[in-house]
């Protein structure tokens, strides 16, 4: 009988044990998903107040940039020697605007992206009109009557170059006036720029054919046109890349916004802060940065790029608007992919 009371003795402490465990459990299960939602609400506040302090500064960019335009047709009337110079202020704070986006695209929602890229596109559509109906590209005058042979004559006055006007849409013409630093009108060159211990604004590579560009060191800004059986190796963009018209090229870039229109048959292996955007382009394949040079992590991480992001693979086609995948891209397979690419001993070759 004392055998019998023992036993029943510890069968109900072991059932009050494990309803004890039961309930400790629950409770800290509780606790676990409360804190999971709070973080989730804060990282979505966090995110939240991020996008409105964006949008916030880039409506007030945007106002300033809009009054500037339109106070010009006010200099023009007042002191039009100033107009070149208004006209490059301007210039220059559409680029701080459009750095401003690809700085802080990576968390922005896609809509806000192509928004604020519309309208960079659109203030500089209107620096371009302006400048094209202020500066006046051709004058003319008539000559002195000298003789009957020369009395209905004209000689037009020494042709006034209008004021460069960078227009990221309309890359074709933008080429055409840009004079910043950069590879042109080569073929079969291994091209070598050398920026560690410089400091470089834009960088321009066009009109390359079976060449390879070595870019070692970080630039602000890089726009690479018309090339074709390239390879391009490139460190660290501060700022945005634009690539327009490339055929059966390989890129292996790092940027906070990269831009892609009119690519044919061409392999990108990229480390960027937004998603890659592509325009009109086909057969492109992504995977993500394999490059390496002396000294290439301290610029990584002095540009931001030090952290893999993974938006390699996170490709907008803004000429696909199905919700099926594009089918103008697609992730290079593993087994296709070259490995780590060292451009360290940068020597041959045509230099910068």
């Amino acid at each position: 009988m004392d055998d019998e009371m023992e036993k029943q003795i510890v069968s109900e402490d072991r059932e009050a044990e494990t309803a004890l465990q039961k309930k400790h459990l629950s409770m800290l299960e509780r606790l676990s998903k409360r804190h999971q939602t709070r973080s989730s609400d804060n990282s979505e506040s966090s995110s939240l107040e991020s996008t409105s302090s964006f949008l916030s500064r880039f409506s007030n960019l945007k106002t300033s940039i809009e009054s500037q335009l339109a106070q010009s047709q006010a200099i023009s009337s007042s002191d039009p020697s100033q107009l070149k110079t208004n006209f490059h202020k301007i210039s220059e704070s559409i680029s701080d605007l459009e750095k401003l986006v690809a700085e802080n695209s990576y968390f922005l929602p896609s809509y806000d992206v192509r928004s604020s890229l519309k309208t960079v596109s659109d203030l500089k559509r209107s620096l371009e009109n302006l400048n094209s109906e202020l500066i006046p590209k051709k004058k003319f005058s008539f000559k002195s009557k000298a003789s009957k042979k020369d009395k209905d004559s004209v000689i037009p006055e020494p042709k006034q170059a209008p004021l460069p006007v960078p227009d990221l849409d309309s890359v074709k013409s933008s080429f055409a006036v840009r004079d910043s630093p950069g590879f042109r009108n080569e073929a079969g060159r291994v091209l070598v720029g050398e920026f560690r211990d410089s400091e470089v604004g834009e960088f321009t590579v066009s009109d390359l054919d079976s060449c390879e560009v070595r870019i070692i060191g970080c630039v602000r800004a890089l726009f690479v046109h018309r090339l074709k059986n390239c390879r391009v190796y490139v460190g660290p963009v501060t700022g945005s890349i634009h690539i327009e018209e490339v055929e059966g090229c390989v890129f292996v870039m790092a940027s906070h916004q990269i831009r892609i229109h009119g690519a044919r048959g061409s392999d990108f292996y990229l480390r960027v802060r937004s998603r890659p955007i592509i325009e009109d382009s086909n057969g492109v394949r992504f995977a993500p940065y394999y490059l390496s040079y002396q000294g290439i992590e301290e610029d990584l991480r002095g540009a931001g790029l030090d952290a893999e992001t993974g938006n390699w693979a996170n490709v907008d086609d803004f000429r696909w608007l199905r919700a099926v995948q594009s089918p103008n891209w697609s992730i290079l397979p593993e087994n296709e992919r070259v490995g780590i690419v060292n451009i360290s001993n940068s020597t041959s070759g045509e230099g910068i």
